[in-house]
């Protein structure tokens, strides 16, 4: 009699990083975007974040908790941050734009961060090693209509 199939989250026979660790213990890039035309931009890293158990409410209220607290963040602190929206995807293929990702503004790259018993953030194909920009919404839509960058 063989052992029932246990069904893992991860898997060590394609070992790449994205699906070697366990969704309870994943690194993410939050990509904080403070201004589009200007680029300026600054990675967070989230480590040991479990996927399991955060919504996109959750992760939001972490990543405002980390700028308030670290002063490195102290620039980014001006901006109202309430939107976050999956940049690229571990192994997968990057956007041109260096800032934003324009693509799949209308699936489930969009994260939703106002309801805190919403999906959890493995529902959203979120893996480890997962970028993920954080920026204002009306900044996004501004820049989007007229995508002109200032030096």
């Amino acid at each position: 009699m063989s052992a029932p199939d246990v069904q893992k989250d991860y898997d060590l026979a394609e070992p790449l990083t994205s699906n070697a660790t366990p969704l309870t213990n994943v690194t993410l890039t939050i990509r904080v975007i403070k201004s589009f035309p200007y680029r300026n931009v600054k990675n967070l890293i989230l480590r040991d974040y479990n996927l399991k158990e955060k919504t996109g409410c959750d992760l939001l209220e972490d990543v405002r908790k980390h700028i308030q607290n670290d002063g490195a963040f102290r620039p980014f602190r001006n901006v109202t941050y309430d939107t976050m929206k999956i940049y690229t995807h571990a192994h997968g293929s990057k956007t041109v734009n260096l800032v934003i990702n324009f693509d799949h503004d209308d699936d489930d790259w969009v994260i939703d961060t106002k309801d805190p018993k919403g999906k959890k953030l493995a529902e959203y194909d979120i893996e480890n090693e997962t970028e993920i920009s954080l920026y204002n919404f009306e900044d996004y839509e501004k820049f989007k209509a007229n995508p002109e960058e200032k030096w």
